[in-house]
């Protein structure tokens, strides 16, 4: 995959000096494909299956290309949205609430809740400097505002296919203006382990050892855990796989609760070292607070044949199965994330169950493969519905 993955960076030179094989599908991201987020993770994958009519290249910029030759685009990142001239069919992957929130969270952290609201100056101007969602700088709350508004504005005017990564993405976009029979659910898919992996032993039972898997940021739910722990049976230890800007005032509260023996923060992780710790836990923590778009951790525990203890915000519960791959709990409910690790700890039968189960799920509804093969059916129908002679009646960009 890292050979597929460095030749799209390199053809993608290309790319600027206008060079375009007819009649492909092009990527379009300012993302990184490769390792790190949850979408560099997903379009590393995307690449690795892409199909024949799916070019190995990615394009960064849409800004004075003929976008009459391609035969369709499928773009990734917001601002390339902005770019469009509406010469060729166009699917938009909506990864997160970034298109219909400025902050891009939909969560308020000074009320500890899930942002309820559509977009609107006034309202996101009262959450950002009261509610405490997002940056309270003036300026760039302005400028976040600013782009919220063009897109929306700009998504209603324009005819492509949204495709969202959860029911819960589709909704939003609807309740924000998008016309509904534009938008379809594509839950994500992953790629397959090539190394072998395990059912849950009696041995890596008995270690007592969880795992948290992501970016160590306020929202997704890190403090809530270290709080739960202290209340959990002294034995359970946790890993702790990311990085992230709350890391030190983390660590420091893991040591005034008395944690700091019963915690391992391992940072940054290659592949390898990620694939051990899902195979050294019995069961992989996902306590986000914010509506989480789908969360691709769930999907990882699963192809470990780990069962997922997950918070029922945003996407989440779309992926997890509550009692039969994975236990759902309200967030930042420390009694309930106390009672359903203590469930799994002492159940080794139920815990080995939950995480064959949950690889079971994954094998039949969200590998890669077909996650490809749905993927390819909405590119056939948004080419079908594009008008097939069409001419240049906007540029987005102009669009106010």
């Amino acid at each position: 995959m890292l050979n597929s993955i460095n030749e799209a960076k390199q053809d993608n030179k290309h790319l600027h000096r206008g060079i375009f094989e007819e009649d492909l599908i092009y990527q379009c991201s300012n993302f990184d494909v490769g390792e790190g987020g949850g979408v560099e993770t997903y379009l590393a994958s995307l690449f690795e299956h892409r199909p024949p009519e799916v070019s190995d290249r990615v394009i960064k910029s849409l800004k004075g290309v003929d976008q009459s030759q391609f035969k369709l685009l499928h773009i990734h990142s917001p601002d390339l949205l902005l770019q469009l001239t509406g010469e060729c069919p166009t699917v938009f992957s909506v990864h997160n609430h970034s298109l219909y929130c400025p902050s891009g969270t939909k969560y308020l952290a000074g009320q500890r809740t899930i942002c309820d609201r559509n977009f609107s100056y006034l309202g996101c101007t009262w959450g950002k400097l009261v509610d405490k969602c997002g940056t309270r700088r003036p300026l760039r709350t302005l400028k976040e505002l600013q782009i919220t508004h063009q897109l929306l504005d700009t998504l209603k005017k324009v005819k492509i296919t949204f495709v969202a990564n959860s029911e819960y993405v589709r909704q939003e976009l609807i309740k924000n203006g998008v016309p509904s029979e534009q938008t379809v659910t594509l839950h994500c898919g992953i790629s397959v382990p090539q190394i072998k992996t395990a059912p849950l032993s009696l041995e890596v039972h008995q270690n007592h050892r969880i795992l948290f898997v992501g970016r160590i940021v306020s929202d997704k739910g890190l403090e809530w855990l270290l709080k739960t722990l202290i209340h959990t049976n002294p034995q359970i230890q946790l890993d702790i796989a990311g990085e992230g800007w709350e890391r030190p005032r983390l660590e420091k509260l893991a040591n005034t609760i008395g944690l700091s023996n019963r915690i391992v923060w391992h940072g940054w992780c290659d592949a390898d070292k990620i694939n051990q710790l899902y195979q050294q836990c019995f069961a992989v923590i996902f306590p986000s607070v914010w509506p989480e778009p789908a969360g691709l951790v769930t999907l990882e525990a699963y192809s470990n044949y780990r069962p997922v203890i997950g918070s029922a915000v945003g996407g989440i519960p779309e992926h997890l199965r509550d009692g039969e791959t994975g236990i759902l709990v309200p967030g930042n409910d420390i009694k309930k994330l106390v009672d359903a690790i203590h469930s799994l700890d002492k159940d080794y039968q139920k815990t080995r169950q939950m995480g064959e189960q949950g690889h079971a799920l994954l094998m039949k509804e969200f590998t890669m493969a077909a996650h490809v093969n749905n993927l390819r059916t909405i590119y056939a129908k948004t080419i079908a519905e594009f008008p097939a002679r069409t001419k240049k009646l906007y540029s987005i960009s102009q669009v106010k």
